[in-house]
């Protein structure tokens, strides 16, 4: 799917020559496409249909550009560099316009994954006052609640948990016996959640897609979710769905060590990935929900 015509438009008048070399790629919740001008290569993010945010969020593409610009800052990861957002057609089109970075085929994944392990601990060194953001986001499509807590315990069970649980609920996706244990799990957080030492700069949504290796076998990540809590969150994310070598993980508790309890903790920052992809992606997801609580409240 080739950029609309308004984007086109824009884009032509930003780099002062028409794209060429359009061709779509892959992005899972909006469209994108790779072009060259100026002997630059691009990717151009864009969403249509004049879809509204809820009352507090920006848009997707907004929020995405504002996350990069916060990983970039932290100076550790790679982070594809934001050349301009906006909207065009009375907002019912946006745009994000960043650095293609290009795969590396070649490169040998056990190196770039310790780099990135290396690397992403680093970046979960970078702090904050409290546990969230100042602005809400998305993890995916979803609608991610990021106001400020004191208590990641609380932090994680309202803004995380409970949050996904109320849109389930909406979605008719939270029969009541998974309610109740989830309610149950939520109100008894505490007693397998520590309160982290410090908040650490997330990446959010941080699966085996959303990490590439560039020239050089330097990593890359893309796609964030981005706000500051529990860096085990990351981690348990990271095991989730696969997609990263086991140099990756060596490395990075090489770097910043494993508080102790960390394994038995990563299913219940797993279940926030679970409910997510609940609430996107159907039913399909109960099971692996409904596993993990039976885990914890029976």
């Amino acid at each position: 799917m080739n950029p609309p015509p308004a984007l086109l438009d824009f884009l032509t008048g930003w780099l002062g020559e028409p794209p060429r070399d359009i061709r779509s790629v892959g992005a899972s919740m909006s469209s994108a496409a790779r072009f060259h001008a100026g002997g630059t290569s691009y990717l151009v993010k864009w969403t249509n249909g004049g879809e509204t945010p809820p009352d507090g969020w920006p848009g997707m593409l907004a929020a995405e550009a504002r996350g990069l610009a916060l990983l970039a800052s932290a100076q550790a990861v790679r982070i594809p560099d934001v050349y301009t957002s906006g909207e065009a057609e009375g907002g019912a089109l946006a745009y994000l316009v960043m650095e293609w970075i290009e795969p590396d085929s070649r490169a040998d994944r056990q190196k770039a994954g310790a780099l990135l392990g290396e690397r992403l601990a680093a970046q979960h060194r970078v702090g904050a006052e409290a546990f969230g953001l100042d602005h809400n986001n998305y993890c995916g499509a979803t609608p991610q609640d990021n106001r400020w807590m004191n208590s990641w315990v609380v932090f994680y069970g309202q803004r995380r948990l409970g949050f996904q649980m109320d849109l389930a609920a909406q979605r008719g996706l939270m029969p009541a016996e998974r309610r109740r244990r989830l309610e149950r799990l939520i109100e008894r957080l505490g007693q397998w959640l520590p309160e982290p030492a410090q908040p650490s700069l997330l990446h959010g949504d941080l699966w085996g897609g959303n990490w590439l290796i560039a020239a050089g076998g330097e990593p890359a990540i893309i796609d964030p979710a981005v706000f500051f809590g529990d860096r085990e969150a990351e981690l348990a994310m990271c095991h989730l769905f696969g997609g990263f070598p086991a140099s990756f993980f060596a490395a990075y508790d090489a770097a910043w060590p494993p508080d102790p309890g960390r394994d038995e903790r990563m299913p219940l920052y797993q279940l926030y990935h679970l409910l997510n992809h609940l609430n996107l992606f159907g039913e399909a997801y109960g099971i692996q929900v409904d596993a993990v609580l039976r885990r914890y409240v029976g």
